[in-house]
């Protein structure tokens, strides 16, 4: 992977300012395809729904209810965003009213370790992010008033 953000991101350097800029060559295919995989895998969406069916097979309403903040139409793109990429299965039952249940695929449940470390990181490193937030609002707070004071006509 990180061979990949080097060729991602390769750049050439202005002499005059030495600011590194993207060139304008297209990417290495491997690497348009990881940024594909992970645009897909690293969705808030993405993330939220496949640990709900982590769970187990779901009915949409079910989905709903679980994934907090989602919108039905937000959670219909993103089932067909994971069903198209081979994460989701999408059973329809023929009753009255027709009864749809989504169950990861074992590609979907193999997922599943990635975020749990993903979730385990978050949740052990969030206190020091938030510390780093207030210290640089703190910075950012300290230099606004220090601008104020030098631009203010006496």
């Amino acid at each position: 992977m990180i061979c990949c953000v080097k060729d991602c991101t390769r750049g050439t350097i202005l002499s005059d300012t030495n600011i590194p800029v993207r060139t304008m060559a297209p990417r290495p295919e491997g690497c348009r395809a990881v940024a594909e995989t992970l645009g897909r895998i690293g969705d808030k969406w993405t993330v939220m729904v496949v640990g709900s069916l982590a769970q187990g097979p779901m009915r949409y309403n079910h989905i709903l209810r679980t994934v907090e903040g989602i919108s039905q139409r937000m959670l219909t793109l993103t089932l067909k965003g994971l069903e198209q990429d081979g994460l989701v299965t999408r059973t329809m039952y023929p009753t009255i009213p027709p009864r749809v249940d989504y169950e990861l695929t074992e590609l979907g449940r193999l997922l599943i370790a990635p975020l749990q470390s993903l979730h385990d990181w978050a949740t052990e490193h969030r206190p020091a992010m938030l510390a780093a937030r207030a210290a640089f609002a703190e910075k950012e707070s300290e230099a606004a008033s220090q601008r104020a004071r030098f631009t203010t006509p006496k």
